[in-house]
């Protein structure tokens, strides 16, 4: 499992983030990462043990929150700017999600 983690981490990442998928989807414009798919790596590598790295992915995702603590659904990479649906709920799942996963790997 841990293998596959690394694999799609390698494969998706962008950064601290996470695209959805790469290659050609047919529309104008550049997706930016997922962040719901930045949490759920987290919460994958919290799982697998490596609490240091999953906190460390933590803390970059987090700091993006806007000034009320919410999340959007995209975020550039680069520039931070969110991208796409806003708020976006399955973000905030996902964060409770990776949350809860790296407290019990630090427990």
């Amino acid at each position: 499992m841990v293998q596959s983690i690394d694999a799609i981490a390698h494969a998706l990442g962008d950064g601290h983030f996470v695209r959805r998928y790469s290659g050609e989807d047919g529309l104008r414009g550049e997706e930016g990462a997922f962040l719901a798919c930045s949490f759920w790596l987290v919460e994958a590598i919290a799982r697998s043990g490596r609490p240091d790295r999953a906190s460390a992915l933590m803390a970059e995702a987090v700091s993006l929150a806007n000034d009320v603590g919410l999340y959007s659904e995209e975020v550039d990479p680069q520039s931070h700017e969110f991208l796409g649906n806003f708020p976006q709920a399955l973000t905030h799942l996902a964060l409770i999600g990776a949350a809860v996963a790296l407290t019990d790997a630090t427990a």
